[in-house]
């Protein structure tokens, strides 16, 4: 398992947002990205987690919400990749498939699309 602190994890995660396409970005509305170190119900099993109201489904969504969450789990990506690289490589897939439930896409699509 690699071994990071949390202020290099964080800066990886960081610049692996900044990376991402701006067209991906654009419309990514009232969204916080967080760091944790796991997911207390699935355990290692979890590398990211969106939670919020979707895009499609915000309706009269707007004024006074709290933002929605973005959460990629430190342990877990540490312990999936064998090197820096794959690690920036996982953050960055995690980051957009938290992202695309943002958009709406479910697990299904993203398996389809090959973001799963």
């Amino acid at each position: 398992m690699l071994d990071l602190d949390d202020d290099t994890f964080d800066a990886l995660v960081e610049q692996e947002f900044s990376a991402l396409p701006e067209a991906m970005l654009r419309h990514l509305d009232n969204v916080a990205i967080f760091v944790e170190d796991i997911d207390p119900d699935a355990g290692m099993d979890l590398l990211g987690v969106y939670e919020g109201v979707d895009s499609p489904s915000r309706g009269d969504y707007g004024f006074g919400e709290m933002p929605d969450r973005i959460v990629l789990f430190k342990l877990p990506l540490l312990a999936a990749c064998r090197d820096l690289q794959e690690l920036r490589h996982q953050i960055h897939v995690t980051l957009v498939h938290e992202i695309a439930h943002f958009y709406g896409l479910d697990d299904d699509e993203l398996h389809r699309l090959g973001w799963g």
